[in-house]
C-alpha cells in the first residue's frame, strides 16, 4: 500500500493544463517508461532530466510519477527549490521521511537481490550527525543510503528530485552517494536539473555509465498546432504553429500561456489573432516571463536588462558593455536566455531578438525611473561611441532626459531630428528636440536649436511653430539661418491662415541677404514656398492668388527663379490660362535644373505641368528621370509624385505600368484611415482598375472611405472624381452624380478649371446621360471644349468632343468623333484615341457604313489588345462582330511582341547608336536594321528614338526604372 504521504506527493502532482500525453516527448516518456519497467523487474536506473526553465522537466517528471505508481513502485519526491530547504541535509530528510516514520522494514520474504546475512534493523528515525555546508561525514551517507536500501528490500522505489540545481550541497552529496551505489538495487533515480546548472556534483551524476540523460527540445510547430486543438477547441491555420514557435523559443510554458490568453480572449488560433493580442490579455504570459527571469543567475538578469534597453538587433559588444558583463560571460547569458525561449540569438555571434515584445517590457518591469534614464543615457553614449546610426542614439537620448542636455547629445538629437523630418515624421522631430530645452531655458538655449525644433513643429502644429520660429528669428545672427527661419515662418503663417503677415514676409527677406542678388533670390525662393505651402489650406491658396504675381518671363538660370517660374505655371496650367506658356516654363525648370541642384518640389511641380497641359509622355519621362534620384524617397511628396508618374503612364495607356507604381505608392497606407498624400496615388489605382475593366477590386479598394470627405486637400477631389466614376459604372447613376457634381464643386474653389486638369466633367456628363438629361450633358461638354481649343489641350479636346457626339443624333456623331481622332493622332494618349475609335466604329455602323465601322473598329480592337486594356477590348469586340466581321487573333504589339532581333536592336538604338554603328556591331546590313526599327516603331505604337527610350524604360527593357526598385 501507499503511505499516506506518499499519496500526498501524488495529489500534488500537476497533470497539466491539456487533456492527453505532453507533445513532442515521445522519445523522453519512452526512456521513462522503459526505466520503471526495469525497476518494477529489480534492475535499477538512473535518469537526468537536463533542461531549459519552461522546456517541460517537471512535467515529464509528473508523468513519470504517475507511471510509477501504477506500476506499484514506492515513490519518493522532492523539491530542491522548495521553502525551508536550506539546511544541510534538509531536502534529504523531507525526502526519505516516509520511509523512515517508525514502521518496520523487515519484509516478510527474502528479497531476490537481498544478501546472505544481512540484517534488517528497524530504524525509528533517520541518523543524525552534526554537518556544516556540504562536508557530510561518510558515516552519515552511509546510513542515509541504509535508509533507501532498507526501502528498496521491501518494494521497487522511485526516487525523484525536482530543480536538484538548487539542492544545498549536503544533499547534492547524498545523491551522488546513492547515484554510484545504484548496483543491485531495484532504485530508479531521476534527478531533474536546469540546464547549464554548473554543479560538479550533479555533472558527475549524469556521467555515469548507467545514466540516461534526457534533453528535452523545443516544440515543434506541429506540436503547438496539437497542443492548439487540445485547449483551445479549434482548428488552427497553416502558419500559426510557426508564428508561436517564433514568439516563445518553443517553450512549452510560454506556448501554453500564449494559448490560454487566445482561448480567454475567445480568438482563435491564428497568426493575426496571437498578433492582436494586448498587453492585458497576456497578463499571465507576462508573470510566467517575470518567474522566467526570476529564476535566472543575477549575470543573465543584468543582460536581459541590457538586451531590453538597447532592443532588438543591438550589437553584442554594446549589449555586453552596458551589461557591465565579459563578452564571454554575455554570450553564455544570451545562449541561457535563448534556452527559455526569451531571446532568439544566432549561435554564430549574428542577430538577435526578443521572442516576443512584451519579454522586453517585462525585462525591465520593476526598475525605477531614475534607473531606466540612466541606463538609457549611458546606452545613448556606448551606441555613439561605436558609430550607430543617429536615429538609434536619439531614441535612446530620448528616454534620458537628463543626457539630452548635453552637449553631444544635442549634436545628435539636432541631427535625428533633421532625419525624421526628411522622411515624413515631423511629430518624431519634435520629441526627439523638446527634451533639448528645459522648459523656462528658451532665452538661453542656442538659437539654431529653436530654429530646429520650430521648424519640425511649423509641420505638426504651425501656431506654435510660428511662434518659436519668431523667437529665433530675433535672436539668430548668421544670414543663411535667419532666412531659412524667415521662410518657415512665413510657411507656418501660410498653414495658420495669417496670408497677409506672410506676405509680407517677402519684402523682409530682402533685408537678410548678404548682397542684392542674393536677397532677390531669397525673396523668389520665398514666395514659391508660400505658393506651394498654400496648394495645402484651400481658402490660403483662394486669398494669395489675389495678391501675387503669375509672370512667368522669368529666365531658369537659378535655383530660386526655377523654383518661382514652376510654382507660378503649375497655377496657371491649373487654371487653363496661359498654357503654351506655362508648357514652356515647365520645359525650362526641367532643362535647368537636376534632383542636385534643385529642390524635388520644384522639378515635380514642373513635371505636372507637362502633365496638365496634356503631354503625358513628357512628363512621364520627367518624373522617371525624378524618381531615380537616391534621395527622393525620403521626400514627404514621394507618394503625391509616383501618383502622378502612374496617371501619365495611365493616360498613355501603360496601364500596368500605372497600376504597379501606384501600389508602390499606396505601400503599407491603409485606404481608410488615409492620409492626403495617399489621396491621390488612391484615385489614380482607381481609374486604372476602372480602366482595366477589374470592378471588385475597384470597389474594395474604396469600401471603406466615408460617404462624405471633410477633407477639403484638393487630393481628395481626384478621389471623388474616381468614386464617382466607379458608382456610374456599378449602375448607381445618382451615387455618381453626388460625387462629381461635389468634384466640380470643389475643383472650381481651387482654381482647377483646367479640363485636363480633371476628367470630373467627362464622367458627370455621361451620369448625366444615363440619367436621359442631355442637356446638362451637352453643356459640360460645350465648356470642356471651349476652355481645350483656347488653351491648346489635344486630349482634353479630344475627350469633350467624344462627350459632345454622345449628346448628338447618331447622323451627326461620325463627324465629331473623327476630328476627336484627328486630333489625337498628334498625341500619345493610346488608351484615348483607341476609345474614341470605338465610338467612332459604333457610330459609322448606326448609320449604316458597315465597311468603314469595320475598318475602324479593328484597328481599335488591336489596339486595346496591346494596351492590355480587356474591358475596352471586350467592347471593340462586341462592336466589331455587330459588324458581321469575324476577327482572328489580334497583331501581336508592345514590347512582349518583340522577336529576338528586333528587341536587341531597339537596345542599342536607344544607347544612342547610328543604324550604321548598330549594322557594324550586329554584323548585319544597315538595311536589316532599318527593316527591324520599322517594325519595332510599329509594334510600340512610337514615332522615333525619343518615343523609344521611354518604351523601353517604361517597360524595364532599358535603365531600371525607379518606381520598380
Amino acid at each position: 500500500m501507499t503511505t499516506a504521504a506518499e499519496g500526498g506527493e501524488l495529489g500534488r502532482v500537476d497533470h497539466g493544463r491539456t487533456a492527453g500525453p505532453p507533445v513532442d516527448r515521445d522519445g523522453e516518456l519512452a526512456v521513462l517508461s522503459a526505466a520503471v519497467r526495469d525497476a518494477a523487474a529489480g534492475r535499477p536506473g538512473l535518469v537526468v532530466l537536463d533542461a531549459p526553465d519552461g522546456m517541460g522537466r517537471t512535467t515529464l517528471m509528473n508523468g513519470l510519477l504517475l507511471e510509477a505508481h501504477a506500476a506499484g513502485l514506492r515513490v519518493l519526491r522532492a523539491d530542491g527549490a522548495a521553502a525551508g530547504h536550506t539546511a544541510p541535509l534538509s531536502t534529504v530528510r523531507a525526502l526519505l521521511e516516509p520511509v523512515s516514520d517508525g514502521a518496520t522494514r523487515r519484509p516478510s520474504a527474502r528479497h531476490p537481490t537481498a544478501q546472505a546475512g544481512e540484517d534488517f534493523l528497524e530504524c525509528d528515525e533517520l541518523p543524525r550527525s552534526d554537518v556544516r555546508g556540504g562536508d557530510v561525514p561518510h558515516g552519515v551517507l552511509d546510513a542515509l543510503h541504509q535508509v533507501v536500501r532498507r526501502a528498496a528490500r521491501e518494494r521497487p522505489l522511485l526516487i525523484a528530485v525536482d530543480d536538484a540545481h538548487a539542492l544545498e550541497p549536503a544533499s547534492m552529496r547524498f545523491l551522488a552517494h546513492v547515484a554510484r551505489r545504484l548496483a543491485g538495487l531495484p532504485v530508479l533515480l531521476c534527478v531533474a536539473r536546469r540546464s547549464g546548472g554548473g554543479s560538479p556534483l550533479l555533472d558527475e551524476i549524469a556521467a555515469l555509465p548507467m545514466c540516461r540523460v534526457l534533453r528535452p527540445l523545443p516544440l515543434t510547430s506541429g506540436g503547438i498546432g496539437l497542443l492548439a486543438r487540445r485547449l483551445t477547441g479549434r482548428e488552427v491555420d497553416d502558419g500559426f504553429g510557426a508564428a508561436c514557435r517564433a514568439a516563445t523559443g518553443g517553450s512549452p510554458l510560454l506556448v501554453t500561456h500564449l494559448l490560454t490568453a487566445l482561448r480567454d480572449a475567445r480568438l482563435p488560433p491564428t497568426g493575426d489573432a496571437l498578433a492582436a493580442l494586448g498587453a492585458e490579455a497576456l497578463e499571465g504570459f507576462r508573470a510566467c516571463v517575470v518567474r522566467l527571469l526570476d529564476g535566472q543567475p543575477t549575470t543573465v538578469r543584468r543582460a536581459a536588462r541590457a538586451l531590453a534597453v538597447l532592443g532588438d538587433g543591438a550589437p553584442r559588444e554594446t549589449c555586453a558593455r552596458l551589461a557591465t558583463l565579459d563578452p564571454g560571460v554575455f554570450e553564455r547569458c544570451l545562449a541561457a536566455l535563448g534556452a527559455v525561449g526569451l531571446v532568439d540569438a544566432q549561435a554564430d555571434g549574428g542577430t538577435w531578438s526578443f521572442a516576443h515584445p512584451q519579454v522586453r517590457a517585462v525585462a525591465v518591469t520593476g526598475m525605477s525611473s531614475d534607473e531606466k534614464s540612466l541606463l538609457h543615457g549611458l546606452a545613448a553614449r556606448l551606441l555613439h561611441e561605436s558609430g550607430a546610426d543617429v536615429t538609434e542614439v536619439a531614441e535612446q537620448l530620448r528616454q534620458s532626459p537628463e543626457s539630452a542636455t548635453r552637449s553631444w547629445a544635442r549634436a545628435v538629437l539636432r541631427e535625428a531630428a533633421r532625419e525624421m523630418t526628411l522622411q515624413g515624421f515631423p511629430h518624431r522631430a519634435v520629441e526627439l528636440l523638446r527634451p533639448c530645452i528645459p522648459p523656462g531655458h528658451e532665452g538661453t538655449c542656442a538659437p539654431e536649436l529653436l530654429l530646429d525644433l520650430g521648424l519640425a513643429e511649423s509641420r505638426v502644429d504651425p501656431s506654435a511653430g510660428a511662434a518659436r520660429l519668431a523667437v529665433a528669428l530675433d535672436r539668430l545672427t548668421c544670414p543663411h539661418a535667419r532666412l531659412t527661419a524667415l521662410g518657415a515662418l512665413a510657411g507656418a503663417l501660410m498653414r495658420s491662415g495669417e496670408v497677409s503677415r506672410a506676405t509680407a514676409l517677402i519684402d523682409r527677406c530682402r533685408e537678410y541677404g548678404t548682397d542684392s542678388a542674393a536677397a532677390a533670390s531669397s525673396a523668389q525662393l520665398l514666395e514659391a514656398q508660400l505658393l506651394l505651402v498654400a496648394t495645402g489650406h484651400r481658402a490660403t491658396y483662394s486669398r494669395l492668388l489675389d495678391s501675387t504675381s503669375l509672370d512667368l518671363g522669368l529666365s531658369g538660370d537659378t535655383a530660386a527663379r526655377r523654383a518661382l517660374l514652376a510654382s507660378r505655371a503649375v497655377v496657371c496650367a491649373a487654371r487653363a490660362d496661359r498654357v503654351a506658356e506655362a508648357r514652356d516654363a515647365a520645359r525650362t525648370v526641367l532643362a535647368h535644373g537636376t534632383p542636385v541642384t534643385d529642390a524635388v518640389s520644384t522639378l515635380g511641380t514642373a513635371a505636372s505641368v507637362l502633365l496638365y497641359t496634356d503631354r503625358p509622355r513628357e512628363s512621364a519621362e520627367a518624373f522617371r528621370q525624378l524618381l531615380d534620384a537616391p534621395h527622393v524617397t525620403r521626400e514627404e511628396a514621394y507618394p503625391t509624385l509616383l501618383a502622378l508618374t502612374a496617371e501619365a503612364h495611365a493616360r498613355l495607356g501603360a496601364l500596368g505600368e500605372a497600376l504597379r507604381t501606384t501600389t508602390a505608392a499606396l505601400e503599407g497606407v491603409a485606404p481608410a484611415p488615409a492620409t492626403r498624400l495617399a489621396a491621390l496615388p488612391l484615385a489614380v489605382r482607381l481609374h486604372t482598375l476602372l480602366d482595366h475593366g477589374d470592378l471588385a477590386a475597384g470597389t474594395a479598394l474604396v469600401q471603406d472611405l466615408p460617404g462624405r470627405l471633410d477633407d477639403e486637400a484638393w487630393q481628395w477631389n481626384e478621389v471623388l472624381c474616381a468614386r464617382g466614376r466607379l458608382r456610374l459604372a456599378s449602375d448607381d447613376v445618382e451615387g455618381a452624380l453626388d460625387d462629381l457634381t461635389e468634384c466640380g464643386r470643389r475643383q472650381r474653389a481651387w482654381h482647377r478649371t483646367s479640363p485636363a486638369v480633371s476628367s470630373w466633367w467627362y464622367w458627370a456628363g455621361r451620369s448625366h446621360l444615363a440619367r436621359g438629361d442631355r442637356a446638362t450633358a451637352r453643356q459640360l461638354a460645350d465648356d470642356a471644349i471651349e476652355s481645350a481649343r483656347a488653351a491648346h489641350l489635344p486630349c482634353a479636346l479630344a475627350q469633350g468632343l467624344e462627350l459632345r457626339a454622345a449628346t448628338e443624333a447618331a447622323r451627326h456623331r461620325p463627324l465629331l468623333l473623327q476630328e476627336a481622332e484627328a486630333v489625337l493622332a498628334t498625341t500619345s494618349a493610346a488608351l484615348l484615341l483607341a476609345r474614341v475609335r470605338v465610338a467612332r466604329g459604333r457610330a459609322l455602323h448606326r448609320c449604316g457604313d458597315k465597311q468603314g465601322a469595320r475598318a475602324v473598329l479593328r484597328k481599335a480592337w488591336e489596339e486595346t489588345y496591346a494596351l492590355g486594356a480587356p474591358a475596352l477590348h471586350a467592347e471593340a469586340h462586341t462592336a466589331l462582330l455587330a459588324t458581321g466581321a469575324r476577327p482572328r487573333r489580334p497583331v501581336p504589339s508592345g514590347v512582349d511582341a518583340l522577336t529576338r532581333s528586333e528587341r536587341r536592336v531597339a537596345k542599342l538604338a536607344d544607347s544612342g547608336l547610328t543604324n550604321a554603328v548598330i549594322a557594324k556591331t550586329l554584323c548585319v546590313t544597315r538595311r536589316t536594321v532599318e527593316v527591324h526599327l520599322t517594325a519595332v516603331y510599329r509594334k510600340l505604337n512610337v514615332a522615333g528614338r525619343r518615343e523609344l527610350r521611354f518604351v523601353l524604360r517604361a517597360a524595364g527593357e532599358g535603365a531600371p526604372h525607379a518606381v520598380g526598385a
